[in-house]
């Protein structure tokens, strides 16, 4: 069995990221990183200014989550909250941790707009969701994750997700124990 226990949630903006995040991150007793934290000023400023990030603005950012994720995969495990919205973006997470599980947070347009509409101080604008809708890759058959409904309040998101990961086989503690296996939504 796999002492790796990287979580990666992800998802567009205004899924919950960050709350699923810290509520899974709790209730394993592990690590939490915000993904947002490791976005250079460049980055946060073009997303402020309603510019979407392309590749090269990425891949910094991704580099330095993969360097935590790594770290933690190396030691007890962690949650890291990063939208990880396409495979290749994914597949670089995954060469710093190849034991990294994926909780993908998915849901209406509307509630997630009206969540994103309704949250204080977020660098990220409205206008930007319809480009995380159109960059987003579904998570794939052959990568280890589970997709996870966001209705609901986040004690039941977390909850969804937890027996998701469970049932994905991974052992109470949340450890991953091997094969790739993508499951469908939890409602």
């Amino acid at each position: 069995m796999s002492t790796q226990r990287v979580i990666v949630v992800m998802g567009v903006a205004g899924t919950g990221k960050t709350t699923v995040g810290r509520l899974l991150a709790t209730s394993l007793g592990i690590p939490y990183a915000e993904g947002d934290a490791f976005h250079p000023a460049a980055n946060v400023a073009k997303m402020s200014a309603g510019t979407p990030l392309d590749d090269a603005d990425r891949w910094p950012w991704l580099d330095a989550i993969g360097q935590w994720i790594r770290n933690c995969a190396g030691l007890r495990g962690g949650v890291v909250a990063a939208s990880s919205l396409k495979r290749v973006y994914r597949d670089r997470l995954r060469a710093a941790a190849p034991g990294a599980v994926f909780v993908h947070l998915t849901g209406e347009r509307p509630l997630i707009e009206k969540r994103m509409a309704d949250r204080k101080g977020h660098f990220m604008p409205t206008t930007l969701l319809d480009s995380q809708f159109a960059t987003l890759e579904p998570l794939q058959e052959d990568e280890l994750g589970v997709v996870v409904d966001v209705s609901g309040s986040p004690e039941e998101i977390t909850e969804r997700a937890l027996a998701a990961l469970r049932r994905l086989g991974t052992a109470e503690d949340g450890t991953p124990d091997g094969a790739p296996a993508h499951r469908t939504p939890e409602n």
